[in-house]
Formats: C-alpha cells, structure tokens, sequence
C-alpha cells in the first residue's frame, strides 16, 4: 500500500500495490507538470481525504479526468478508462509520500502522437 497527496494536504489517497514503473509521456500537458504516472485499477485507489475538494480538468480527447487541488494546483492523480473499459487512476508518482522514485523504471510515451 502507497499513500499521496497534493501539496497542500487536503487531497489525500492510498493505492494498493507497490509501483514498479512510471509512465513519462510527452504530451504538452504531462511534459508541462513533469508527470510520472502509475496506472492501477480505479478499485485499487481510494481518495481518503477531499474528495469533495478536487476540481478537474481534461483536453484533448477529454479521455482522462485531471483531478487537482484547487488550494495549491497540485495534481496527484487522474481517472479514466483503459482501452479494455477497464476503470483506471493515474497515479502521478511525485506525489507519493515516503516513496523513493530512484527504483522505478521508467517508460517513455509518445502523447504528441495521439
């Protein structure tokens, strides 16, 4: 189990699992913020505090629901669907707390292409 939250601390979560990759994509909004994302199935993470707090944004396709603080802009996660319909979260691996990102592999992503 891994827990997060964005800057301020009034955007919790936890997530079953323990990341192993990350997703670096290229698109002009994840390049922007520095993204490294972790996908888990959207059971598999559980927003503890603040819920109601989150604001979203989407571009694009709309695809992926950016959710993100509106105290101090940091987004820790997304949702969206995969592929397959299965339900999914983004995680964004900078915001994990007590997590060292030195052993986790990282996976380039054409976004520019989509």
């Amino acid at each position: 189990m891994v827990s997060g939250s964005c800057h301020c601390g009034a955007v919790r979560f936890e997530c079953e699992g323990t990341p192993t990759e990350g997703y670096e994509c290229n698109c002009s909004h994840c390049s922007r913020k520095g993204f490294l994302l972790w996908f888990v199935p959207r059971d598999a993470m559980r927003i503890t505090e603040g819920a109601d707090r989150v604001s979203t944004y989407t571009f694009n396709r709309h695809m992926i629901k950016h959710q993100f603080c509106p105290t101090c802009g940091c987004q820790p996660f997304g949702l969206g669907t995969a592929p397959d319909g299965t339900e999914t979260a983004a995680i964004n691996l900078r915001c994990l707390e007590a997590f060292d990102l030195a052993g986790v592999t990282r996976i380039p992503v054409d976004g520019k292409a989509f």
